[in-house]
């Protein structure tokens, strides 16, 4: 018997109404988060704002947790199956944005959510009430966790509550993001390890005694060189990038310090270690070179996604129950000026109502929800939140992100998380079956070693 409580009406038909039912105010919170735009482990009001949210849901919560200020956990509900739900909500630098057709930041050289993380966080969140809601009100056994997991975009959050051993007790953890398509299938990522190198030199005058100062710049110059060389003999499989974030104060002075930061990826593990060493030894050549110091700090590594088909395919036939994003008259004129500001290919806006075919994807991206997919059985999906052909870390992706475009895959995303995790709770078989499926994948005496050591959270990363 469905027992009537003020957020579901007796008449209510399924978990979808309860998600409905906090439309406008999914949509309040994911636009303060939007203008909010707060960089990796700065989210202070994003992640208050979700807390809250979850809170005055009847959540308990804990903030702070795995020494990260801006994360939390937040719980409702007894018993098993305990079902996480992944929330973002951090935004990305440089990348501000008014939610119009042209490029047009909102603060010159702000941040800017250019990879939906303020619709992510507000969707799961909303998912979460939804679920623990549908709990309470039919009496079944089941645990709702929301994890405000902070600071993925190259700090690796995820990675500290998992090495902290939060996700241990878990059965399923379900998570999405934003994208210009729907699909839900069975996929995996890059790992990704990341450092800053240092160089220091001697300061000299460049012009009267260049001969008494030795380059920091000239290091890292020497070791972009070597590693670029390197590409030749890396697996086509493998990704390195770079940026230059201290080249010297000016031309005059030999510069005294300067420093390189680096991400390498591949599907591998250990080929990322591999990879990563080697980018070390051209770094300590160069500095060798250049007569030179350098030393190196590993800003974040994530391991890459475990697939499980299992959860996979139950999230598929959801969202394609559901039927994908449809735009009004206002929308599509929106979309198509985006498009026309797009390189690439561009696919029709008609393919936001679609559900992308089931099968394996190989992402070269990376995310720290990797790490997470090797503790405990995990699946994601994506929504059309963005305009058809629009790549993430784009302008294009924050316009569209903020507004009804946006909000319309969030919402989308919302009911499919609910759903799934619905019937997961309802169903055991599922999880027995998405758990056989992960002790498989993951193989015989796996143990968990992050790829980023020790190392404390770097919560200056983006100071």
């Amino acid at each position: 018997m469905v027992v009537a409580t003020a957020a579901w009406p007796a008449c209510a038909a399924d978990i979808g109404d309860l998600v409905d039912a906090r439309r406008d105010q999914a949509i309040a919170i994911a636009s303060d988060i939007f203008d909010y735009a707060e960089l990796g482990y700065l989210e202070k009001r994003s992640s208050a704002r979700l807390a809250k949210y979850l809170a005055d849901n009847g959540f308990a919560v804990e903030a702070g947790v795995a020494g990260m200020p801006t994360s939390f956990i937040a719980t409702r509900g007894s018993g098993r199956p305990v079902v996480a739900l992944l929330a973002e909500y951090d935004a990305l630098p440089g990348l501000s944005q008014a939610p119009v057709t042209r490029r047009e930041p909102v603060v010159e050289d702000g941040a800017g959510h250019a990879c939906g993380h303020h619709l992510f966080g507000s969707a799961s969140a909303t998912a979460g009430i939804a679920v623990a809601d549908w709990l309470a009100a039919t009496g079944k056994s089941g645990t709702v966790r929301v994890y405000g997991t902070p600071a993925e975009e190259g700090g690796s959050g995820k990675v500290y509550l998992t090495r902290a051993g939060l996700f241990d007790d878990v059965d399923v953890a379900l998570h999405w993001h934003p994208n210009d398509r729907n699909v839900a299938v069975p996929e995996s990522s890059n790992a990704n390890k990341s450092a800053r190198f240092t160089f220091r030199g001697i300061a000299a005058h460049a012009a009267a005694a260049p001969h008494r100062g030795r380059s920091a710049l000239d290091g890292v110059e020497a070791m972009n060189h070597m590693t670029n060389l390197m590409r030749e003999h890396m697996p086509s499989t493998a990704r390195m990038h770079y940026i230059i974030t201290d080249g010297g104060r000016a031309p005059n002075i030999v510069p005294e310090r300067a420093q390189v930061y680096y991400y390498v990826r591949h599907p591998r593990p250990e080929t990322v270690e591999e990879l990563f060493e080697r980018v070390v030894a051209a770094a300590q050549g160069a500095a060798l070179g250049t007569g030179t110091h350098m030393s190196y700090e590993v800003m974040h590594g994530n391991f890459p996604l475990l697939p499980n088909e299992t959860l996979a395919k139950v999230i598929h036939e959801h969202l394609k129950a559901a039927g994908g994003v449809a735009y009004d008259e206002g929308e599509t004129a929106f979309a198509q000026a985006i498009q026309k500001s797009l390189f690439g290919r561009i696919r029709p806006l008609s393919s936001a109502r679609e559900t992308q075919p089931f099968e394996f994807r190989q992402k070269t991206g990376s995310t720290d929800v990797g790490d997470v997919s090797w503790t405990v059985p995990t699946a994601g999906f994506g929504t059309a939140t963005w305009v058809p052909g629009t790549t993430a870390h784009s302008w294009q992706a924050v316009a569209a992100g903020g507004m009804s475009i946006g909000h319309k895959g969030m919402m989308l995303a919302a009911n499919i998380l609910a759903e799934t995790a619905r019937e997961l709770i309802d169903n055991p078989r599922l999880i027995a079956a998405a758990t056989k499926e992960f002790h498989e994948r993951r193989g015989e005496g796996f143990e968990y070693r992050p790829l980023l050591g020790d190392r404390e959270p770097p919560l200056d990363y983006r100071q």
